[in-house]
């Protein structure tokens, strides 16, 4: 189950790092239509720039975890580019195969015609205090069950209560497609039941805020959509609690 410290610690980690990865108020001019694809570790400091940056520029991609000593996806990793490095980002819009998380987010900027910050040394230190304050949360595989089709995540990345649920996923080796769901506007700032009673703006700031509004008459993350049962839920909790149950072997 998500702990009082896994979102103390997100929180605390959001705030070192300056909660990069919680907004796209500039998101990228030009959109793939497939799906990017990210074979990455969820507590790897360098997949975290690069999903930083993801929502940063409001674009989705599937997620293929790659804990250490996992067997899903850590061999077709390496299959497909030669070796098993993390983050590795396949683009079949265009047939690219990265590596190197700088290099990776220099591509999305240029391909998807948005700059992002820049500030590498910074943002690096941030990820990397991040990453000890999770620990070994995120990081090595588990015996699981692996679903017939992805699951759907929104979410965005300096999410405190997204974190546990994209943590579980990677130790399960479970695949998902990530819906960044980032800040569209100031207005999104804090959680729900604070901003919405504060500012009483709009919610549809962005584009799959405008999904979850639409489907459920709310925009909170995380959100889970399983389509092997049919299954949609909020609340970190309870998300973390079904996957163990549905998946975890």
């Amino acid at each position: 189950m998500a702990t009082h410290w896994d979102v103390t610690s997100g929180f605390l980690g959001g705030t070192l790092s300056a909660w990069r990865g919680a907004q796209s108020f500039a998101p990228a001019r030009k959109r793939p239509e497939k799906l990017l694809q990210l074979y990455d570790m969820e507590n790897c400091p360098y997949c975290r720039l690069v999903r930083e940056v993801l929502t940063e520029l409001d674009l989705d991609a599937e997620i293929r975890p790659c804990p250490k000593d996992g067997t899903r996806f850590r061999p077709q990793a390496k299959a497909l580019g030669g070796k098993k490095l993390f983050p590795f980002l396949v683009d079949p819009n265009t047939g690219t195969q990265l590596y190197e998380s700088a290099d990776i987010i220099e591509y999305l900027s240029r391909s998807y015609q948005r700059r992002v910050r820049s500030m590498r040394p910074i943002a690096l230190a941030g990820s990397f205090l991040m990453s000890g304050l999770r620990s070994n949360k995120g990081i090595r595989a588990r015996p699981s069950k692996a679903p017939e089709r992805p699951l759907e995540l929104f979410s965005f990345e300096a999410s405190p209560y997204s974190r546990p649920v994209r943590e579980l996923l990677c130790e399960l080796e479970i695949p998902y497609v990530l819906r960044n769901t980032g800040k569209g506007a100031w207005t999104d700032m804090g959680p729900e039941s604070f901003r919405d009673k504060l500012f009483k703006a709009r919610k549809d700031t962005g584009r799959n805020r405008k999904i979850l509004l639409e489907r459920t008459g709310r925009v909170q993350v995380p959100y889970l959509i399983d389509p092997n049962t049919g299954t949609e839920m909020y609340e970190s909790t309870d998300i973390v609690a079904y996957l163990e149950k549905t998946y975890a072997a």
